[in-house]
């Protein structure tokens, strides 16, 4: 039977991007053990100042028929161990099981030599716009070279990040695997309506008031500054009534975000709301009449598919994955061009059939993506390098 080892470690308590592609990879792998006939072992480390205070607590995986044992040692000093050779290496091999496969999920995989080990790398942008990343997101690029020396096999989740890694990297084409995202949302996310009025009681905002939204961390690679330009514009001269609604959490650099907003004409049109919980952003998706994204550069670009999912008819970049992921579902512009984006959200606003035809294509194609078929793929992966 095959034997598979699984990093935990980027879950947080308010996982998003990476967190939450590593917990629904786990839990969509643990209900394919019985009929696919493998064993899964998820494993997981603490942070250092988790591990200073002695919380070395499990993450929270729904229902999950697999064991998680945590690794006494934090993550950044294993980062050094796994730099020179020492005897502390083989003790981490057995906390894994003497596993077949051994996966790192976040740009790092332990260096397990009894067993094949897999890697995601989920996108290079600090390799390619290196001035849109956070310090600590630059040091990735020296941490995967580390890494290459003994992985076996790439994870990513576009044809585009793929052929970012052959070029960026110089990894040969059969070692690199796509397996695509899908959404934490259902399209009957919500099926009872006091659910809807239920949730619309925990916010501060009055949904009979129109808005455009954007999901996503608070960072410049996002192309947030476009948005509120292209939302000056259309106050501006078309008078529009919308607000302009941005759920996320402060990433870096965000500053000139925040001052863009303060010296708008609307600034108290202009919501950020900060880090909210799945059932109020869901919420929050299925009430917005345009859900915009225009950013610079994706590995998958997830709240596309998800404003799909939940029904907001969507306007994003024309760049990287995003047409990839969105196909024909959605309004693709230049993320360069305020105006082009001001444009496309008045047409979605103002022609009802456009809208419609959009939220159609929209849950249509959602539909192609599953984290079952996430999970299929990735194994298949194992299967293939095995």
């Amino acid at each position: 039977m095959l034997k598979i080892s699984i990093d935990a470690t980027p879950l947080t308590s308010q996982p998003s991007g990476i967190g939450l592609y590593v917990y629904n990879l786990i839990n969509s792998l643990d209900s394919l053990q019985k009929n696919e006939n493998f064993e899964l072992r998820v494993v997981r480390q603490t942070r250092l100042k988790n591990w200073l205070q002695f919380k070395l607590n499990e993450p929270n995986f729904r229902s999950l028929n697999t064991p998680i044992h945590t690794l006494p040692i934090p993550v950044s000093i294993t980062n050094i161990l796994s730099k020179i050779p020492n005897p502390i290496l083989p003790y981490y091999e057995g906390c894994f099981g003497l596993s077949d496969i051994v996966h790192g999920t976040d740009y790092f995989v332990y260096p397990c030599a009894k067993s094949i080990n897999f890697m995601t790398i989920c996108d290079l942008t600090f390799i390619k716009y290196p001035y849109f990343a956070s310090q600590i997101v630059k040091t990735y690029t020296n941490r995967i070279k580390q890494c290459l020396k003994w992985t076996d096999a790439i994870i990513t989740i576009s044809e585009t990040s793929k052929q970012d890694i052959i070029q960026y990297l110089n990894i040969k084409p059969e070692k690199i695997f796509v397996t695509p995202l899908a959404s934490r949302y259902n399209s009957d996310y919500f099926e009872q309506k006091n659910i809807l009025n239920l949730l619309g009681q925990q916010v501060i905002y009055d949904f009979s008031k129109p808005y455009l939204l954007f999901v996503s961390t608070i960072e410049p690679r996002k192309n947030i500054n476009t948005i509120i330009t292209a939302f000056n514009i259309l106050k501006q001269q078309h008078k529009i009534e919308h607000h302009l609604i941005m759920i996320g959490k402060k990433g870096w650099i965000y500053e000139p975000i925040f001052a863009a907003i303060a010296s708008s004409p609307w600034k108290d049109e202009i919501h950020h709301l900060d880090y909210l919980s799945d059932e109020l952003v869901a919420l929050f998706y299925s009430k917005a009449d345009v859900f915009v994204y225009p950013s610079h550069y994706e590995g998958f670009g997830l709240p596309v598919l998800e404003a799909m999912t939940l029904g907001a008819p969507v306007v994003s970049s024309n760049t990287s994955s995003i047409p990839e992921v969105a196909g024909d579902a959605a309004i693709l512009i230049d993320p360069e061009d305020p105006m082009q984006l001001a444009e496309s959200i008045l047409k979605v606003i103002s022609d009802r059939q456009l809208r419609k035809d959009l939220i159609a294509r929209g849950k249509a194609r959602a539909k192609l993506f599953s984290w079952e078929r996430t999970a299929k793929a990735t194994l298949n992966a194992y299967r293939t390098i095995i």
